[in-house]
């Protein structure tokens, strides 16, 4: 999957400098019609469709933006009690600072926890949402369940874990390039994106899933 992906993106942009700079384009513009743009990949179009249609783009985007913020509710309510909680309780009582830092290291470990599971549902939830162009089918949990327990729960996160650590170290390599480094890493956005976004519903489609 890691090797059809990366075909697949190369394909959709090198040599297509005007697909390239469009996908720049929509990069600058807060990503959301690369994220409207990203739902037409999640679709299954293949070879990777054009960037076109730009009124749809964005408002694709903005589906996908809503739904991605729904599903980190849960993070941001528990990151927002743990920060609260432990500035409330060093103001009330700054000698206690220890057990403070102890009480919000617990609350970060739940809140990696939480988005560890929370990021393992949105991740086929989104793609459900782009298939049937339901936002209420990104929350079918019944639904997301059976298709991760079809690509079976182990094969999911290590091929997750896997995509994730190639990506983070062509990121890593590009912000240590001094001086260039982040308009490489920029450059190369879309690329990146269009990789994992095949590669995710590569992932979806082993389950047989519409």
């Amino acid at each position: 999957m890691v090797g059809e992906s990366f075909a697949y993106a190369k394909d959709a942009i090198v040599g297509k400098w005007m697909q390239w700079i469009l996908l720049l384009v929509a990069t600058i513009l807060l990503c959301i019609p690369l994220l409207g743009y990203t739902l037409k990949v999640f679709r299954g179009e293949k070879p990777a469709p054009e960037v076109d249609g730009w009124g749809t783009l964005i408002i694709d985007g903005i589906k996908y933006f809503i739904v991605s913020l729904i599903w980190a509710i849960p993070l941001l309510i528990i990151a927002f009690v743990t920060i609260g909680a432990g500035i409330t309780a060093y103001v009330m009582n700054p000698a206690a600072i220890i057990g403070i830092i102890g009480g919000m290291l617990a609350g970060f470990i739940i809140l990696f926890i939480v988005a560890v599971i929370t990021g393992l549902l949105a991740t086929i939830g989104i793609i459900r949402f782009a298939r049937t162009g339901s936002m209420g089918e990104a929350f079918n949990f019944s639904a997301i369940l059976e298709t991760i327990g079809k690509i079976g729960w182990v094969n999911y996160i290590i091929a997750l874990i896997i995509i994730g650590i190639i990506i983070s170290i062509i990121e890593v390599i590009c912000m240590a390039i001094p001086y260039v480094g982040m308009l490489i890493l920029f450059l190369l956005t879309p690329l990146l994106v269009l990789w994992h976004a095949r590669y995710i519903c590569q992932l979806y489609d082993s389950a047989g899933a519409a």
